[in-house]
């Protein structure tokens, strides 16, 4: 067992199940561990609560898209705690107003009908080929279920209040890997490029048939890659 836990850093409306694949493969590597990224409406606070249940000691921590800003500001809060990093299908840049006004629109609509929301999400979270798959679409749905719509808000807040990140790239000294998907409609090759390109010694690998939701799209793709991020 390695000495360095690895900690999962949810995104939007996704909790343990999210990474189960990955989880039965790299346990054998690292003890893992899935952060609680609900109860709090700030980037920053998530990553306090995130910290505050970690294990002790250095840390690996991987966050997906919203999880990867929790990571980003991790850096920032704990920068000598944290071993190793992974940033998967996430970016470094604030919320855009396109982008936010999106998330506002969904907010409301998830205080009227929360299930439409979560159907409007599914096409940009898949690669159209996975989206005819009930078991990955079911995942999806029913951690969105499990989660709710009052976190669904808190989260929505969070992302929108973000900081701009890329101005503090360069100084990170954690061993980083990049993961960017071809498919991800909601993170463009060129936001995960950028990301890799500013943090020194960082490595880029690209999944090919796959959308946002690397983790369950091609899981045992993305468990291979991260083991060889905790091993080397």
């Amino acid at each position: 067992m390695a000495a360095t836990p690895l900690v999962f850093l949810p995104g939007l409306l996704e909790d343990a199940d999210a990474f189960a694949a990955q989880i039965g493969r790299l346990q054998a590597i690292a003890p893992c561990t899935v952060a609680d990224l609900t109860r709090s409406d700030s980037i920053a606070a998530m990553a306090a609560d995130a910290l505050r249940e970690a294990p002790p000691g250095p840390l690996a921590i991987a966050g997906h898209s919203m999880g990867g800003y929790v990571a980003l500001e991790l850096m920032r809060q704990a920068p000598g705690r944290i071993a190793k990093l992974a940033l998967l299908c996430t970016n470094a840049r604030p919320d855009s107003a396109e982008s936010t006004a999106n998330r506002r629109r969904l907010m409301a609509l998830a205080e009227r009908d929360f299930e439409a929301v979560i159907q409007a999400l599914m096409p940009k979270l898949l690669a159209p080929a996975h989206l005819a798959d009930e078991g990955i679409t079911g995942v999806i749905a029913g951690m969105a279920l499990g989660i709710g719509k009052e976190a669904f808000a808190r989260q929505e807040n969070a992302i929108i209040g973000r900081i701009d990140s890329r101005p503090h790239l360069a100084a990170i000294r954690a061993k980083t890997l990049v993961v960017a998907a071809r498919g991800d409609a909601i993170m463009p090759m060129e936001v995960l490029e950028e990301m890799a390109n500013a943090i020194a010694g960082a490595r880029l690998e690209v999944i090919e048939d796959c959308g946002h939701m690397a983790s369950l799209e091609q899981p045992e793709w993305l468990a291979g890659v991260m083991a060889r991020w905790l091993e080397d």
